[in-house]
C-alpha cells in the first residue's frame, strides 16, 4: 500500500451531524435575500410610479388647494410648504362644512335626516311603519334633533331604545346602530374621563348581555362589535382632549401676547423716561449756563457801576440770589432724573453741541463708510441753544439709523431756515435696506416685497434703536415735541427712509400735531 492511499484512509470525511444545520442556515440566508430583492424590485416600482404620478398628484393639489408653483428650496434642499387658498375648492368646502357643523341648525337637520333614513330603511322590511320596529326606530333617532342642548337625557333615550330593539329580537338597522354611536361618540366627547370609562365598561356589558340573551347579533362579529363600541367612546374621549389642549394653547397664547403687549408697552414708556431724562441733562447745562451768567453779571453790576442807587443794589442782589437758588433747585431736579440713569459716555464737563459742530458729524458719517451731503437752504443764523442741540441730536440718529438699517446708502441732509422755524430733513435711498430684506424674502421662498414694505420693517427694527445713549425714533420725537414742534420718520413713496422734524424757534403754548407728527398708521 503506498502512502497515498494510506493518507486517503486517514483523512476525515464530512460530519453527517453538522450537514444539516449548515444547509439550513444558507437556506435561510438565500430566502432572505430573496424576499430583500423582491422588496427592492417593488420599492423601484413603487418609486417610479410616484415620480410618473407626482406631476398629477401636485396639479390635483394644487386645483383644490388654489396653490399656485412651489417656491424655491430653502436650506437643506427643502421647500416651504404652500399655504392653502381660502377661494379653492378644498378649504372653500371645508370652511363650509365646519361653518354647518358650528350652526345652530346642524343637529336638527342631521337628526331628522338620521330618523328619515332610518324610516326609509325599516319601509322595504315591514308591512307599516307604525309598529314595534318603527317605534323603535324613530325612538332611537329622533332625540338626536336635541342632543346639543339636553344631550344625556336625548343619548339615554336613543341608547335605550337601541338596546331595547336588540333585547326584543329586532331587525338591527344601519341607522339606528350609527345613531347610536354617534350618541357614544358625543358622550365621550362631553363627559370626563372617568365618566367616559364607566360608559364604556356599560356598554360593554350591554353588548355582551345582548349577545348571550338574544340572536339579533349573530350575524356580527362580537369583537367588531365591542372594537365599534369602544372606539366610538374613544374618538369622543380623544376629541375632548383635543379640544382641550386647543383652547389651552388658545388661552396661553393670549396671555402671551397680552404680557408681550405690556411688556412693549412698559419698555416703550421706560425708551421715552430715559430719553426725556437724557434731554432734560443736556438741557440743564445749556440752562445753568444761562442762569451762572445772570447770576454773575447779577453780582458783577454794583462793582462795575459806581452810580447805582441802594434799592439797585439790592435788586442786583436779589436777582443774583434767585439765580443761585435755581441753579441748586435745578441740580436737585437733575439727581433725580439720573437715579436710575446710566452715566453717560460723553464727559458731563463737554460742551453741548450745536449746528456748527454739523460738518465733524458728517465727516464722522463720511469715515465710517457712509456717503452723505448736507445742504443749507435759506438764511442761515444762530438760534437757541436748545433749538440747535435738537437739530443736531436729530440728525446725528437719523445719521446712525442710516449706517445701522441702510449701511452705504446715500443720505442727503437738508436744513431750512425759515421765519418761524427750523426744518431738518435726513434722507437715505435705502439701497442697501431694500437688498437685505430681498435676500431674506429670497432665502425663505417668499415673494420679493416692495419698497414700502422694506421701509416698514427697517421702520419697526428702527423704533427703539439709538446711538450711543439716544433712543433712535423715541428720541428724536421727544426732542421735537418738546420743542412744540413737529416729527415724522418712515419710508419714502419713492424708495429709502426719510426723517423730518420742524423745530419752531419759540415754542407755542400746547405742541400742534398735524398730519406729519407721527409716523403713518400702522408703520410704527
Amino acid at each position: 500500500m503506498t502512502s497515498n492511499d494510506h493518507s486517503d484512509k486517514t483523512r476525515p470525511g464530512p460530519d453527517p451531524a453538522g450537514f444539516g444545520p449548515a444547509l439550513a442556515h444558507h437556506a435561510w440566508r438565500l430566502s432572505g435575500r430573496i424576499v430583500a430583492g423582491v422588496g427592492q424590485l417593488l420599492l423601484w416600482i413603487l418609486t417610479g410610479l410616484g415620480h410618473l404620478l407626482r406631476p398629477l398628484a401636485l396639479r390635483l393639489t394644487a386645483r383644490l388647494n388654489g396653490t399656485g408653483r412651489r417656491p424655491p428650496a430653502g436650506p437643506g434642499g427643502v421647500a416651504p410648504p404652500l399655504p392653502p387658498d381660502a377661494t379653492a375648492p378644498l378649504p372653500r368646502w371645508i370652511g363650509a362644512w365646519r361653518e354647518f357643523t358650528e350652526s345652530w341648525y346642524f343637529a336638527p337637520l342631521t337628526g331628522l335626516a338620521l330618523t328619515i333614513a332610518a324610516l326609509a330603511e325599516l319601509a322595504p322590511r315591514v308591512e307599516s311603519p307604525l309598529s314595534l320596529a318603527g317605534g323603535f326606530a324613530v325612538a332611537g333617532t329622533l332625540p338626536l334633533i336635541w342632543r346639543r342642548e339636553y344631550l344625556r337625557p336625548v343619548a339615554a333615550v336613543a341608547l335605550g331604545a337601541f338596546a331595547a330593539s336588540l333585547l326584543t329580537g329586532q331587525m338591527v338597522l344601519v341607522t339606528t346602530t350609527f345613531a347610536a354611536l354617534c350618541a357614544l361618540y358625543a358622550l365621550g366627547r362631553r363627559l370626563p374621563r372617568q365618566s367616559a370609562g364607566v360608559l364604556a365598561a356599560g356598554s360593554g356589558v350591554t353588548v355582551a348581555v345582548v349577545y348571550l340573551a338574544t340572536s339579533t347579533l349573530d350575524d356580527v362579529p362580537w369583537p367588531a362589535a365591542f372594537i365599534a363600541v369602544l372606539a366610538a367612546i374613544g374618538l369622543g374621549d380623544a376629541r375632548r382632549v383635543v379640544e382641550t389642549a386647543g383652547r389651552t394653547e388658545a388661552e396661553a397664547e393670549e396671555r402671551t401676547n397680552e404680557t408681550l403687549t405690556r411688556l412693549t408697552a412698559v419698555q416703550r414708556e421706560q425708551a421715552v423716561m430715559r430719553e426725556r431724562a437724557r434731554i432734560a441733562r443736556e438741557l440743564h447745562d445749556v440752562v445753568a449756563h444761562s442762569v451762572s451768567m445772570i447770576a454773575v453779571q447779577a453780582e458783577t453790576a454794583p462793582y462795575t457801576m459806581r452810580d447805582l442807587s441802594d434799592e439797585a443794589r439790592a435788586g442786583y442782589g436779589e436777582i443774583a440770589k434767585t439765580a443761585r437758588d435755581a441753579l441748586v433747585e435745578m441740580r436737585r431736579l437733575l439727581s433725580v432724573l439720573r437715579a436710575d440713569a446710566k452715566p453717560e459716555p460723553e464727559s458731563a464737563t463737554a460742551p453741548q453741541p450745536r449746528l456748527d459742530r454739523l460738518p465733524d458729524l458728517i465727516e464722522q458719517h463720511r469715515g465710517a463708510g457712509g456717503r452723505v451731503d448736507l445742504a443749507v437752504h435759506g438764511d442761515a443764523r444762530t438760534l437757541s441753544t436748545t433749538v440747535e442741540l435738537s437739530a443736531y441730536r436729530i440728525v446725528q440718529e437719523a445719521l446712525t439709523n442710516a449706517r445701522r438699517h441702510a449701511p452705504g446708502a446715500e443720505v442727503r441732509v437738508d436744513l431750512t431756515f425759515l421765519p418761524d422755524r427750523l426744518a431738518v430733513t435726513v434722507r437715505d435711498d435705502g439701497a442697501s435696506a431694500q437688498t437685505m430684506v430681498l435676500n431674506r424674502a429670497g432665502a425663505a421662498g417668499a415673494a420679493a416685497p416692495g419698497p414700502a414694505a422694506a421701509g416698514r420693517t427697517r421702520l419697526e427694527s428702527a423704533a427703539s434703536a439709538g446711538s450711543g445713549g439716544g433712543h433712535g425714533l423715541v428720541g428724536m420725537r421727544e426732542r421735537a415735541t418738546m420743542l412744540g414742534g413737529r416729527f415724522s420718520a418712515g419710508p419714502a413713496t419713492e424708495g429709502g427712509f426719510v426723517v423730518a422734524a420742524e423745530l419752531p424757534l419759540t415754542r407755542e403754548e400746547s405742541p400742534t400735531r398735524g398730519p406729519g407728527s407721527e409716523a403713518p398708521p400702522g408703520r410704527r
